[in-house]
């Protein structure tokens, strides 16, 4: 079935960093915007392409991919509906810094940095919003790393799972967004170890595991395990 078009502006209103935003202000910005169109697997950029602006993702799920030399390619972060990347190199003005690439058939908007910035110097407003969405991002790392300090790579998966599933109680299902060797990457776990930790969890009953799909019987002992450890 087709998907239904949706006004740049009316679904930019939406998106956190643009809630609040006055009509004036929001149909600015979508005059500026395009339409990007990527198919499952398809880049969009690659690490040190020209930052020519932002992005917010309106469906499907994109991979951000970090690559150096000691470590190859390693997960760095998936960006889903609502959301928006792109803006810390934008506003550094230097080349990007990871691979972008489709984890599914997606559609982005794209804003030009030239749109964005002309806004902020407009509308004080605007700025704040823009901060604010910064500022949650280094909150975020700062939280991912303190996740990468955690003493074992059981607790980091178990983590993992446990924030996918939050607010669910008892049972609950996590469809991992990508291969299981790129989730690997994303928690400092090579693939055999993380398979591993796979068959142990569900030798011990606390997770079952088909493709991709990961379901969890019990939250509790999940937890407890978690704990445990």
């Amino acid at each position: 079935m087709a998907r239904r078009e949706i006004a740049p502006e009316v679904f930019l209103s939406g998106v956190p960093l643009f809630k609040a935003l006055d009509a004036a202000t929001l149909a600015r910005l979508a005059a500026a915007t395009t339409r990007r169109a990527l198919k499952r697997g398809e880049t969009l950029f690659r690490k040190g392409d020209p930052a020519s602006g932002m992005y917010v993702v309106v469906y499907g799920e994109i991979k951000l991919i970090a690559i150096t030399p000691a470590r190859g390619p390693r997960l760095a972060g998936i960006v889903g509906p609502g959301q928006s990347f792109g803006e810390p190199v934008m506003f550094l003005e230097r080349p990007t810094v990871v691979d972008a690439q489709a984890a599914s058939d997606a559609l982005l908007l794209h804003l030009p940095k030239a749109a964005v910035f002309e806004e902020i110097e407009r509308n004080p407003k605007f700025a704040r919003r823009m901060i604010a969405g910064l500022s949650q991002r280094v909150e975020r790392l700062v939280r991912e790393l303190d996740r990468q300090a955690l003493g074992s790579g059981s607790e980091r998966f178990i983590d993992y799972l446990l924030r996918h599933g939050r607010g669910q109680a008892g049972a609950f299902v996590v469809t991992l967004p990508a291969a299981k060797a790129e989730i690997a990457s994303q928690l400092n776990l090579t693939p055999e170890h993380f398979s591993r930790i796979l068959h142990e969890l569900a030798q011990a009953g606390l997770v079952g595991i088909a493709g991709r799909q990961i379901t969890v019987p019990s939250r509790e002992r999940l937890q407890g395990a978690l704990h445990r450890r």
